[in-house]
């Protein structure tokens, strides 16, 4: 079953859409509501049928940009339309670091992504551990897994999606697939800017170029990064993160800080200087070790 991006198709009586130009292009984007908690699963060999139908889309997701917004606005259209629970699978780290021997540096923190994911309105989202067992598990056995597990409405793809063994889970087989097994196979058309996809590399070489501006426009937000902070020489403050981070190159760059995403800290910390990938916040009262804060960068 092949969509078009008919971005009023079903949303006629739905006010958690909200429209939004970028680039020329109308945005269907997923208003936040208070909605149940969203349920996160350790794998897919942890689901259970108390999960309830389910919608699923695969992806690493990370950065959550505009192209994963309308991914995202996809799947809890066609899991209403399918009477199911719009659901995500990804992985607990790149899967490019088992495909390849090294992993990009994050556009987003792991725990940020599940946040992101929550306020787009995900209900359910599966964390699997990206191993080589799993790299060598055929399409149709990784369906399978879930399949015992939960009742399947569907899966989301675009024309270019692969998933499982030597990427042979592409729209066309995991169709047939569902043909078989009772599921439907929904392919939306990518989300492009001005012609080009949208994708989580083309922002990464933006802020490693130093291009933050383009960054924000692919994100539809300012980057930021999320860390922890520890003390430095003369009342600065490093901020450390847990795994390798997307970074602009050297120099001094305008900031907004917030403690744990919520709160605001005080204009005296909109300085941020990177060195040798290494980020360090000017002395400001009110920040001090072990702090979680996000810095997000002005442009």
């Amino acid at each position: 079953m092949t969509r078009d991006p008919d971005p009023t198709d079903g949303d006629d009586h739905d006010d958690r859409f909200v429209s939004e130009v970028v680039g020329g292009t109308e945005v269907q984007l997923w208003e936040p509501s208070s909605a149940s908690p969203m349920a996160v699963v350790d794998g897919i060999d942890a689901l259970e049928p108390a999960l309830g139908r389910l919608f699923v889309v695969i992806g690493v997701f990370d950065g959550l940009h505009l192209g994963h917004s309308y991914l995202l606005t996809n799947l809890r259209r066609e899991a209403t339309e399918h009477d199911a629970r719009p659901a995500v699978l990804t992985f607990d780290h790149h899967p490019d670091e088992v495909l390849t021997g090294t992993a990009p540096p994050l556009l987003c923190d792991p725990a940020e992504r599940l946040q992101r994911l929550e306020r787009a309105g995900v209900d359910v989202t599966v964390v699997q551990t990206f191993d080589v067992a799993l790299r060598e598990t055929p399409y149709d056995a990784f369906i399978g897994r879930i399949a015992d597990r939960v009742e399947l409405a569907g899966f989301l793809m675009t024309p270019d999606s692969a998933f499982g063994y030597q990427r042979a889970g592409t729209p066309e087989t995991v169709t047939a697939l569902g043909q078989r097994l009772g599921f439907d196979v929904v392919v939306v058309p990518p989300f492009t800017l001005d012609g080009r996809p949208v994708s989580s590399s083309a922002i990464r070489a933006a802020i490693e170029a130093g291009d933050l501006t383009t960054a924000e426009r692919l994100l539809g937000r300012p980057y930021s990064v999320m860390g922890q902070t520890q003390a430095e020489d003369g009342g600065a403050v490093g901020l450390a993160f847990d795994l390798p981070v997307t970074l602009p190159p050297d120099g001094e760059y305008r900031v907004r800080v917030e403690l744990d995403r919520r709160i605001p800290l005080p204009p005296e910390a909109q300085r941020a200087i990177i060195r040798d990938r290494a980020l360090t916040l000017s002395p400001t009262p009110g920040i001090s070790a072990e702090m979680r804060l996000a810095v997000l960068f002005e442009v």
